[in-house]
C-alpha cells in the first residue's frame, strides 16, 4: 500500500527527486515529517497547494491520501 508524492517546480529541486513512494495512508502531519524541514516550511506557505487524486485541496491540512493516490505538491506559479 503506497502513495506517490510528486514534487513540482522548485520543490523538486529541494527534494532532489521528482517523486517519492510512501506508505499509505498519508495525512498532513506525516507528509510534513516525510519531506523534511526545508520542504515542510515551504508547504506551510498559503501559496503552496496540495492536490490529492487529481483534486486541489481547499484545506491541505485535511490531506487523507489512500493506497494508490498521487499527492502533488504545487508551488506558486510566477509569470510575467
Amino acid at each position: 500500500m503506497a502513495v506517490t508524492v510528486v514534487f513540482l517546480g522548485p520543490l523538486r529541486d529541494l527534494a532532489r527527486e521528482p517523486e517519492r513512494q510512501v506508505d499509505a495512508p498519508l495525512d498532513w502531519e506525516r507528509l510534513l515529517a516525510m519531506v523534511g524541514p526545508e520542504i515542510a516550511g515551504q508547504l506551510r506557505d498559503d501559496r503552496v497547494n496540495v492536490a490529492c487524486a487529481g483534486r486541489v485541496l481547499s484545506d491541505k491540512t485535511q490531506l487523507n491520501a489512500q493506497d494508490g493516490d498521487e499527492v502533488a505538491l504545487l508551488p506558486p506559479v510566477s509569470g510575467g
